[in-house]
């Protein structure tokens, strides 16, 4: 049997009765980097709000106050920036066209935060308006915890602004997409909006239409009239009120056929052998495992986020093959609309020999395994769901850019 082809197509094995599984969940667990935003003296609370109007500022225009919080645990407002330029980035941690960008956009700051230019970023996004599938180029969603968690692993050598609740501040600038940058002259009058450059790819560009602007605005030159607004290239900015495509996706999800199919021993070595034209992640888990209940929904969350890619998640349960009922209803209460498969074998031994990978027996166990079996990371006990996130979308199959 061709296993992966039996994946894709949901097709059944034949379905046959044996006895119980007894062994003990693995105590090898890990936690997830977390944030405590209240000693930052903010707590965000995203929520749905009615729409606002919004109007892109035009060359002239002046730039609109704003009071933020910061990831720094301060507050911002437009007095705090006092340089001859100021540069506001709309960008945000998910999209991957923001990333293609971050690099560039914090070597210009170290390169003329000293000639008078203040910089900063301002995250627009509501949290709630992003799905799990608009996260498949990214580790981390568009919340107030995470842009502390990005900003620290790119060094960002400027303020990170959040305007996700409510956009109070960011319908007044109307970024139409992240990254959008606009540029303002000393008395704080636009000069500048649009893209940082032309050409998304790392490597390609060096921010050549932000870099002409920073320079014309310094030197109180105007700028061309046909390089002072460009288009903004990027992910759409997410407003709280466009959630409705939110809430049916959501609920599509939910809608999706859960089934379990038992699986012979021998035939756990073709799923091993992935062949395949994706990255597999398979979870090996069990209904009486507390460690592995508890992390379930984190491997739905991955196949959301990465399933539109080159990415697939498969679930193995070592329950008893009388089980199936019990991991049925397990599964459907997860809405594990994914190739499911419970091990048809009284002789757990047996599957662990298959398995191999070190494995001890003890659950969970999950393999993240390359096209034609190359395991690529090895989890015996829990996962640490943000450092697996990391893993799989920086491997070369998947990235963070287009």
């Amino acid at each position: 049997m061709n296993l992966s082809k039996s994946i894709n197509q949901r097709t059944h094995f034949p379905l046959l009765m044996l006895g119980i599984l007894m062994y003990s969940c693995s105590g090898n667990e890990k936690s997830s980097e977390t944030v405590d935003t209240t000693s930052r003296g903010f707590t965000p609370n995203p929520i749905v709000v009615s729409e606002k109007p919004i109007a892109t500022l035009k060359p002239g225009d002046a730039a609109p106050d704003f009071e933020l919080p910061g990831i720094d645990g301060k507050n911002y407002t437009l007095a705090d920036f006092d340089g001859d330029v100021l540069v506001i980035n709309f960008t945000c941690n998910h999209c991957p066209t923001a990333q293609a960008y971050e690099d560039r956009y914090n070597d210009l700051v170290k390169k003329y935060r000293d000639q008078g230019v203040d910089f900063v970023a301002i995250s627009p996004n509501s949290p709630i308006a992003v799905l799990p599938e608009e996260l498949g180029y990214s580790d981390l969603n568009d919340d107030f915890e995470s842009m502390i968690i990005r900003a620290k692993d790119k060094d960002y050598q400027y303020p990170y602004l959040y305007d996700g609740d409510e956009h109070h501040f960011s319908t007044l600038y109307g970024p139409t997409a992240t990254p959008h940058v606009f540029v303002f002259d000393k008395d704080r009058k636009l000069t500048y909006q649009g893209r940082i450059d032309k050409s998304e790819k790392p490597g390609t560009a060096q921010a050549e239409d932000l870099v002409y602007a920073i320079e014309q605005t310094l030197s109180g030159e105007p700028l061309a009239e046909d390089r002072a607004v460009t288009p903004a290239f990027g992910c759409s900015t997410k407003w709280a009120w466009k959630n409705e495509f939110t809430i049916k996706v959501n609920e599509d999800w939910k809608k999706k056929p859960v089934t379990v199919t038992k699986i012979e021993v021998d035939e756990l070595g073709s799923l091993l052998e992935n062949d395949s034209d994706n990255l597999r992640l398979v979870n090996f888990w069990a209904t009486w495992c507390g460690p592995c209940i508890i992390e379930y929904p984190e491997f739905i969350e991955l196949q959301r986020m990465y399933g539109g890619r080159d990415f697939e998640f498969v679930s193995v349960s070592l329950d008893s093959p009388d089980a199936e009922e019990k991991v049925l209803k397990f599964l459907k209460n997860k809405y594990s609309a994914v190739p499911n498969y419970l091990v048809n074998s009284e002789d757990k031994y047996a599957a662990i020999e298959v398995v191999q990978n070190d494995w001890d027996g003890s659950l969970p166990l999950t393999l993240l395994i390359e096209p034609g079996g190359k395991v690529h990371e090895r989890i015996p006990g829990t996962i640490d769901p943000l450092a697996l996130r990391r893993t799989i979308v920086d491997h070369p199959m998947i990235g963070r850019y287009y």
